[in-house]
């Protein structure tokens, strides 16, 4: 760049060149230290010697008071933002001698660069955006030698750009607190004056010629909040009226994406009706004119300008004229006893589900939405019975059924859901066993023992015969295995008969078998166990209400029945004596089946278990060895996972469930005695860390045991509870009775001397 001497003229050969005689034009950079920790590369400015461009200002800060930083890095990305106006003259407008436009002025800290835009307004006629682009700028003749600077720039002043003057009115909060830290004081924002065109224009409206309608509904807004949402309306029609007509129960679905309503029909499964789509997902109009003509649903109505010419001329008409329109259904028409018009059909509504009702309280303030009763048909339809003709004595009554039933024969058909249930599952065989002994004249045959098998999966019963030796009988089936009927019911009938069930099945009972009658004398363990853990199928094992039996009868007596045990003193009873009591109060309706319940649950006599907390801890770790499991870490993060409140606690089928989860090379009945012997809470809710530490070997390692079969060693059947005939527990027999509260008084000596004399009479 070339310098000149303010005393010679600007003219060629009294300038100065400084590029004369220099060899190096580079740059001469260097890093220095901006801050504690913080490298900058930094350019080395070389003074100005001959003060030519000496600035206009003085600087902001005193030279020492603040540090030398420059002006790119300090006031980067650090913009003074101010709102002004300027006014542009009309010419060809009369009404309006000028137009006011508004602009932003940007003022860039770091460079000094200033940009101008103007904000955009619709429908102005002007382009508008960017008006002077980012640069430095010069002040008009005669200052051009220098540039706009930060002191030139504040609310009321005036600034000329490139012949445009600019009045500024306003600044943002960042420019006023910028200035007044440099001690540059900001007024009060300067009301901007009106615009004599746009006031002439709103007087005149908004164009004096018609424009095309904007009809355009935003549905996307609506879709995107009420996406599946949908209220959901109980209702019925009554079309009793008509011939063969009656209660239809119908339930409306009102979709709120679109203000659609969808209906479809709801029957009961033995009504025998179908359930099908009543009206299609549509918007349902509340009055019904029949089908409208084409042309009457579109949007815009469309005119001829010039008739019937040859060039045709159409515009669309903004005043709608002749337009019909048509009021729809909306969510504010439904109401709990309202009623819908579905093109001449009156539907009332009687109620709505929890959804739609949370809807209504919460957009309209209703709280209460009570539901109305829908009237009943007067005939209902009932299912006609197939009558079919008596068994005629060929096969059995299920094949006549099927013979009736098709042509062709077939064969009956299997409950199969009875089947699935009732299958055979490793060892639970779902078979009950119990011995049985022959009713007759002959002294023989009562002396033979017989035992009858009743198999759960279809209902059937056989006897077998178990010889003794020498008795001149032999082992052998004696009734071959299938269903078998109740005594006393006709045998040509075309009524279905009646079979023995399991109910039928318990000890003590009578059984008519081919006209041979067998008293059950004894069970099998499997048997009682199965109908002890399904007491509601089977009441004759179902403590609870055995209990209740003898709780009823010895209420009036209860005093006597307890003061009878006192003299022995001890806190058990044998099984007949405790036997002979009951039957002498409960009389014939206590059966040997229920005592001998009474006497499983309340048995003193104590058994060992075959495998406690170590064998199975040992057959556990043995199984774990073999197999090589070692996935410790996912079984305890697993664990975890399931306990987010960290209680340490779990259910017994959430860790049984997380132990198959992790692969664990356990049997079930493995994982089921090892739950068993775990640490558990009241609610036999399992402490999943004892789990843990049960399976690790780190603990306490047992020694290796042989591997067993487990399904084998572990089946609960192995592990025979004690004899029921022996001792049974008085005190917990009183204890469950619970009548001690209605007895306070306690037996006294008196009453003991009493019974024993009345004992001995």
């Amino acid at each position: 760049m070339c310098y000149r001497s303010p005393d010679l003229p600007f003219l060629p050969g009294f300038t100065f060149n400084s590029n004369l005689g220099r060899t190096k034009f580079n740059m001469d950079p260097k890093f220095e230290h901006l801050g504690p920790g913080i490298r900058a590369l930094k350019e080395k400015v070389k003074p100005n010697m001959l003060g030519i461009l000496s600035d206009k200002y003085p600087s902001i800060y005193p030279r020492g008071e603040a540090t030398e930083i420059p002006a790119w890095l300090c006031f980067d990305k650090q913009i003074l933002v101010f709102e002004g106006f300027f006014q542009e003259t009309l010419q060809e407008y009369r009404a309006a001698p000028f137009i006011v436009r508004k602009v932003k002025i940007f003022f860039y800290l770091e460079d000094g660069t200033i940009q101008v835009i103007e904000p955009k307004v619709k429908n102005s006629g002007i382009s508008q955006g960017t008006l002077i682009s980012r640069s430095r700028i010069r002040f008009p003749d005669p200052m051009s030698e220098n540039f706009y600077d930060i002191l030139d720039f504040n609310i009321g002043r005036e600034v000329e750009f490139y012949g445009r003057v600019f009045k500024i009115t306003q600044c943002d909060e960042f420019t006023r607190n910028f200035l007044n830290r440099c001690g540059i004081a900001v007024p009060d924002p300067i009301v901007e004056p009106s615009d004599p065109y746009l006031e002439q224009r709103k007087a005149e409206g908004d164009g004096t010629q018609p424009k095309k309608p904007n009809r355009s509904v935003d549905i996307r807004g609506k879709f995107l909040e009420n996406d599946r949402k949908v209220l959901r309306f109980k209702c019925y029609w009554d079309d009793r009226k008509t011939q063969f007509g009656y209660i239809h129960n119908l339930e409306v679905l009102f979709y709120l994406a679109d203000d659609t309503v969808e209906i479809n029909e709801k029957h009961e499964e033995s009504s025998g009706l179908p359930n099908f789509c009543f009206l299609k997902r549509t918007k349902l109009p509340k009055v019904y004119k029949g089908l409208p003509a084409p042309g009457c649903d579109a949007p815009n109505t469309i005119l001829n300008v010039l008739g019937q010419s040859f060039n045709k001329r159409y515009t669309v008409d903004p005043l709608d004229c002749g337009k019909e329109v048509t009021e729809y259904y909306s969510e504010k028409d439904f109401s709990i006893g309202g009623t819908l018009n579905c093109y001449g059909r009156n539907i009332v509504i009687i109620d709505c589900d929890m959804f739609t009702k949370d809807y209504f309280s919460k957009n309209y303030g209703l709280e209460e939405l009570i539901p109305i009763d829908a009237p009943k048909n007067k005939i209902e339809i009932v299912a006609k019975e197939r009558k079919l003709p008596p068994w005629n004595g060929f096969g059995s009554y299920e094949d006549t059924v099927q013979n009736c039933i098709s042509v062709q024969p077939k064969a009956p058909h299997r409950d199969f859901k009875k089947f699935l249930s009732y299958d055979r599952d490793g060892m639970d065989s779902h078979i009950l066993r119990f011995e049985a002994r022959l009713v007759s004249k002959n002294d023989i045959n009562c002396t033979r023992s017989f035992i009858i098998s009743y198999f759960l999966t279809d209902d059937t019963i056989q006897v077998n015969e178990i010889a003794k030796d020498n008795s001149g009988f032999k082992t052998s089936c004696f009734f071959q295995r299938c269903p078998v009927k109740l005594p006393g019911q006709r045998v040509f009938s075309s009524e279905a008969p009646l079979y023995y069930t399991p109910q039928h099945m318990f000890i003590g009972a009578t059984l008519i078998i081919n006209g041979f009658q067998f008293v059950l004398i004894n069970a099998d363990e499997y048997a009682l166990r199965f109908m002890e853990l399904n007491p509601t199928i089977y009441p004759k094992a179902n403590i609870e209400v055995i209990m209740e039996k003898v709780r009823d009868k010895l209420v009036p007596i209860y005093k006597d029945f307890v003061a009878e045990n006192i003299p022995n003193e001890a806190p058990t009873i044998s099984y007949d004596a405790l036997r002979s009591k009951l039957c002498r109060i409960m009389g014939k309706d206590f059966t040997e089946h229920e005592m001998i319940t009474i006497a499983r649950a309340f048995s003193a006599v104590c058994t060992k278990e075959r495998y406690d907390r170590e064998k199975v801890r040992a057959l556990a770790l043995t199984e774990l060895k073999r197999f090589l499991w070692d996935d410790w870490v996912r079984l305890r993060e697993y664990l975890m996972q399931r306990d987010p409140e960290r209680t340490g606690l779990l259910s017994q089928k959430d860790v049984y469930t997380v132990l198959k989860a992790c692969r664990i090379p356990f049997d079930n009945n493995l994982i089921d005695k090892m739950l068993e012997v775990s640490k558990k809470d009241e609610q036999c809710n399992v402490y999943y860390m004892d789990v843990l530490n049960f399976l690790d070997r780190r603990i306490c390692p047992p020694p290796d045991v042989i591997p067993v079969n487990v399904k084998s060693e572990l089946w609960w059947g192995l592990d025979r509870d004690a004899d029921p005939s022996l001792l049974i527990d008085w005190c917990a027999f009183n204890k469950h009775l619970n009548l001690e509260e209605s007895f306070k008084q306690p037996v006294t000596d008196k009453d003991v001397k009493y019974l024993e004399q009345k004992r001995l009479i």
